[in-house]
């Protein structure tokens, strides 16, 4: 579905209007939907959809995962949640995975940004060098 630039600016609005601090007001963005449903002014799919959108990107921005080539002990896995909620604010989310590919060490990612320090990735890297 193609979103008009006026659509998109009023779904971002709305959504600036739903956060109270940092954080995102589930109460007032279910009001907001619900009266953009009943009222439905002019765009309001298009409105929906860059909600939609902004919300997604909202909890990917708050969904930490971290891959480790093998488990991680306990210790580690609380040293990686405390040092990312330093870093970042509360209201994350942790995932563990193990992935066998990376070799060694681990990669962590929050939203779009990625921290690898995995055995893989440092292989990549020379590789690409070459």
């Amino acid at each position: 579905m193609k979103v008009t630039k006026d659509a998109a600016a009023a779904g971002k609005r709305l959504f600036r209007l739903c956060a109270t601090g940092n954080r995102l007001n589930e109460d007032k963005l279910r009001t907001v939907i619900k009266a953009l449903v009943e009222r439905k002014p002019r765009n309001y799919r298009g409105i929906l959809a860059t909600l939609h959108r902004q919300v997604r990107l909202d909890l990917a921005q708050r969904h930490v995962i971290v891959e480790s080539a093998k488990q991680l002990d306990e210790a580690t896995g609380k040293n990686i949640a405390n040092k990312m909620l330093s870093e970042h604010g509360d209201g994350l989310t942790f995932e563990y995975k193990i992935n066998p590919a990376l070799l060694g060490g681990i990669r962590i990612r929050k939203g779009d940004d990625v921290w690898d320090g995995s055995v893989k990735g440092r292989l990549d890297k020379l590789a690409d060098a070459f």
